[in-house]
C-alpha cells in the first residue's frame, strides 16, 4: 500500500468516526428532547379536566375521525389510563371530550379490581406508558347501591364482594340512604386505589419510582363535572396505603386469615389447621370431618363422594 492509499484511508476513517460522532449526538439531542416534550401526569390531568370543562359547557372539540382512525392503524399512544363503572352514563371518551386513541379505558361495573382487570392496569402502564392511571367512579353507582342493600346473586356476587369493605367503611360515618351510597361510591375509589398497589408489584414500584401517578375521581351525573377524591405518586404513596390500612382495620371489614387466628381461641389439643371444638365433633368422627352422622343417612357412608350424592 502505497503513501497516497494509506492517506485516503486514514481520511475515510475519520470521516466515519466524525460521522459516528454525529449520529451519537443527534440521537441524544432527540432523547433529550423526547424526555422535555414527554407528557406529564400533570399534563394528562390538565388535558383532561379542559375536555370536561368542554362536555360541560356542550361546547366540544371538533374531532376528524375518519383521519385519525387511519393514524391509529399503526399502533395507539393513549397518555392516560382510565378504570371505570360499565354504567351506560359514564362513557371516558365523552365525560373528557377526547377522541379516538387518547385514553385507555377498563370498564367494569363498580370499578372494581380483579386479576384480569389489574393485568389491563399493568398494561396501560407498563406497556403504554400512560404516566397517569384515573380511578373514576360515579354518583349513583348502582353496583355500590346494591352492595349497601346486601348484595346480589349469580357471579355479580364477585363484584359485591370487592365493593363490602368500602361499604364497612362507610358505615362507619352512621349515614343512611342515598348519603350511606354516595360515600360508599367515595371509598371504593379510595380502597381501589389501595388495591392496585396491594396486588401489583409492577405497578406499585412505577408509582415509587415517580413513573406513574394514580388518581382516584367521582364523575357526577348531575352536573357533568368531575372531582378528585384522591392523589398518590411517589412522595405519598407509603401514607395512603397506611391510611386506607387503618380504614379497613378500624372497620372490621377484613376477615382473619386462618393462619393469623390466635392460640388462645384454638381449643385445647386441637391441631392449629382446625379451630373446630373437640366437643362439636361426633364422638368415634375423625378430626377432619364435623359433620354429625345423624345427618348422614344409615344407607351411606360418611366417606362417598359429595359428588356421587349430589347426582343421585
Amino acid at each position: 500500500m502505497n503513501l497516497t492509499h494509506i492517506r485516503i484511508f486514514e481520511k475515510l476513517v475519520l470521516l466515519a468516526a466524525v460521522l459516528c460522532l454525529a449520529a451519537c449526538l443527534a440521537g441524544a439531542i432527540a432523547s433529550e428532547e423526547e424526555m422535555e416534550n414527554a407528557i406529564t401526569a400533570d399534563d394528562s390531568w390538565n388535558t383532561l379536566m379542559e375536555g370536561n370543562a368542554r362536555f360541560v359547557s356542550g361546547e366540544v372539540a371538533s374531532k376528524d375521525f375518519p383521519e385519525r382512525r387511519t393514524e391509529l392503524v399503526s399502533g395507539q399512544s393513549p397518555f392516560v389510563t382510565v378504570v371505570t363503572c360499565s354504567d351506560s352514563r359514564v362513557p371516558p371518551e365523552l365525560i373528557f371530550d377526547q377522541g379516538l386513541g387518547d385514553i385507555f379505558v377498563i370498564r367494569v361495573a363498580g370499578n372494581v379490581m380483579d386479576p384480569v382487570v389489574l393485568g389491563s392496569v399493568e398494561y396501560g402502564a407498563e406497556h403504554l406508558h400512560t404516566p397517569l392511571l384515573v380511578i373514576l367512579g360515579h354518583q349513583s353507582c348502582g353496583a355500590v347501591k346494591a352492595a349497601t342493600e346486601g348484595g346480589a346473586e349469580g357471579n355479580i356476587e364477585s363484584i359485591m364482594t370487592e365493593i363490602e369493605p368500602a361499604v364497612e367503611i362507610a358505615r362507619e360515618t352512621n349515614k343512611t340512604g342515598s348519603d350511606l351510597v354516595e360515600e360508599a361510591i367515595d371509598e371504593n375509589v379510595e380502597l381501589v386505589i389501595k388495591n392496585i398497589l396491594d396486588r401489583s408489584p409492577i405497578t406499585k414500584e412505577m408509582v415509587e419510582e415517580g413513573k406513574l401517578a394514580i388518581l382516584g375521581a367521582k364523575y357526577s351525573l348531575e352536573t357533568g363535572e368531575v372531582a378528585v377524591l384522591a392523589e398518590v405518586d411517589s412522595t405519598n404513596v407509603a401514607k395512603m396505603m397506611t391510611e386506607e390500612e387503618e380504614k379497613v382495620a378500624t372497620s372490621g371489614s377484613e376477615e382473619i386469615p386462618a393462619t393469623m387466628i390466635p392460640e388462645d381461641i384454638i381449643p385445647e389439643g386441637t391441631e392449629p389447621k382446625s379451630a373446630i371444638p373437640e366437643d362439636i365433633i361426633p364422638e368415634g368422627s375423625e378430626p377432619e370431618s364435623a359433620i354429625p352422622k345423624d345427618i348422614i343417612p344409615e344407607e351411606e357412608t360418611s366417606d362417598a363422594p359429595i359428588g356421587d350424592s349430589l347426582n343421585e
